[in-house]
């Protein structure tokens, strides 16, 4: 017999964090203590202990979880992430259009769209829900934590979904711009296409031989000596495809950590930030009809004139 599935109340957010969960599976270890610590391995079984103990994980009516709680096949666990030590990032960001349903934020470098790795409060979503208290905001894209300008935003989950087919249906219009070198020989504008795939280092993705699965369009905007700035228009969505379809043209972005090859700054060193800005979108709104366009007001660095790429 199925065991029957219990309701669950919205569980709060704690500083802008909103719970992360859990199902148990239909056999595990004695207690929650030794699943979550087996299964979530990046976190110390003593940790987990000291979570459980201050109140950090919850059941489905909110109720913390003790660490000698049995483990229950079906129950479903919330957990609340953070970092003992997070460093704070010396950049903000702006929030350029809020309503009832979307939100636009003009996102720094060097910040993550989403909670990843050694950054949950500094990222940008958890910073948004902890100033303006929106529970249910969530990205509706997703720009690199490298990359800076615009990012939307969906203020409640009731309208997610049509804003989400927006870039389904490939019906947004996305620009970047960026700076990289100038090469002279090269006729633009022009449409880049290749297939893409991860490489084998996690964190970067490469081209490989077949049908084409990622499209660019490249244009000129304005020449400073040996760099030039560009207008990138992704017509598909592939991580990092500006940067790999610009490298692999020989024309790397300028301070690009991972493309040709990894040259990534130590922590904390924000001297040399990717010069790739995600400059406009624009769309029609499907709740309203009316037509969207917003501007990034954050600008790209041209390099000292004895620079050379």
């Amino acid at each position: 017999m199925s065991r029957p599935r219990l309701p669950f109340l919205p569980i709060p957010m704690r500083d802008g964090v909103s719970p992360s969960s859990v199902v148990l599976p239909q056999k595990g270890p004695a207690t929650v203590l030794e699943f979550l610590a087996t299964h979530l391995r990046a976190i110390s079984q003593e940790e987990w202990h000291r979570r459980l103990l201050a109140g950090d994980v919850v059941d489905h009516a909110g109720v913390p979880i003790a660490p000698s709680q049995a483990f229950a096949p079906g129950a479903r666990l919330f957990y609340y992430r953070h970092l003992e030590h997070e460093a704070e990032l010396p950049f903000t960001e702006q929030v350029l259009y809020q309503d009832e349903h979307l939100l636009v934020a003009d996102k720094p470098h060097f910040m993550p769209v989403t909670p990843t790795g050694k950054y949950v409060q500094q990222s940008l979503l958890v910073r948004l829900k902890r100033q303006l208290g929106l529970p249910e905001l969530s990205p509706i894209h997703r720009i690199d934590r490298d990359t800076a300008g615009l990012v939307l935003f969906s203020v409640q989950q009731g309208t997610r979904g049509a804003y989400q087919t927006l870039f389904r249906d490939r019906a947004i219009h996305k620009h970047y711009e960026a700076v990289a070198p100038y090469n002279p020989a090269m006729v633009l504008p022009m449409d880049y296409a290749s297939r893409m795939q991860e490489a084998p280092q996690f964190f970067r993705m490469q081209e490989v031989a077949g049908e084409p699965n990622s499209l660019t369009h490249i244009e000129l905007k304005a020449i400073h000596g040996d760099w030039a700035l560009y207008q990138l228009s992704p017509i598909s969505g592939k991580r990092h495809q500006l940067r790999v379809h610009m490298a692999a043209l020989g024309l790397p972005l300028r301070n690009d950590p991972f493309y040709p090859e990894v040259n990534d700054p130590p922590e904390g060193d924000y001297s040399r930030p990717l010069q790739l800005l995600a400059r406009s979108l624009h769309f029609q709104d499907p709740l309203t009809g009316e037509l969207r366009h917003f501007e990034s007001a954050r600008q790209l660095q041209w390099p000292p004139p004895t620079s050379t790429p």
